[in-house]
């Protein structure tokens, strides 16, 4: 059993990525970072950008030992965990792998330039980009080598899924 974690900044494609990874296995559960952190909170929801900034944080940290539990609760059912959330530094790395039981885990890294990520994002109900653009520089400063790596600047989503499946040796971070 794999788990999958799939990261890039807003607007890299992070969700239509590992929920059609996710549809490639005949038992999977996709966990989108938005949706448990948005959509579980029902009543005092920060987002990520606060403010109280130390609030958001907290929340953040929520979310994802949220992400691991039930992405080793789905795996302990034979189900091929698919994570999405952003990973722009090592400590957010480190807590997956200290959060996660189920493993290997194998981190994505989405990776298309700045250019067509604000031609996705403009394409978008909500617009994140001005907003989230800085976390580019952020994730190709702090998380080169770790996992694999794809420039999905002139990818489709199909294609994206088949380098995923086909490199899946490089994506390993923890057996």
């Amino acid at each position: 059993m794999r788990t999958f974690l799939v990261s890039g900044v807003p607007g890299a494609g992070k969700t239509t990525v590992a929920r059609a990874l996710a549809g490639r296995f005949p038992r999977s559960a996709h966990i989108a970072g938005d949706l448990v952190g948005e959509q579980f909170i029902a009543s005092g929801f920060i987002p990520p950008q606060g403010p109280p900034e130390d609030e958001a944080r907290a929340q953040l940290e929520l979310r994802r030992r949220n992400m691991c539990a039930l992405a080793d609760s789905f795996a302990e059912a034979g189900f091929v965990p698919v994570l999405d959330d952003v990973v722009v530094s090592e400590p957010v790395l480190e807590g997956y792998l200290a959060g996660l039981r189920s493993r290997p885990l194998l981190l994505v890294q989405l990776a298309p330039g700045l250019d067509v990520i604000r031609m996705r994002d403009g394409a978008r109900e909500k617009k994140v980009f001005e907003m989230w653009s800085h976390l580019d520089a952020e994730l190709r400063r702090g998380m080169r080598g770790f996992g694999l790596w794809l420039d999905t600047s002139t990818m489709t989503v199909t294609e994206t899924v088949r380098e995923i499946l086909a490199r899946c040796d490089e994506a390993v971070v923890a057996e």
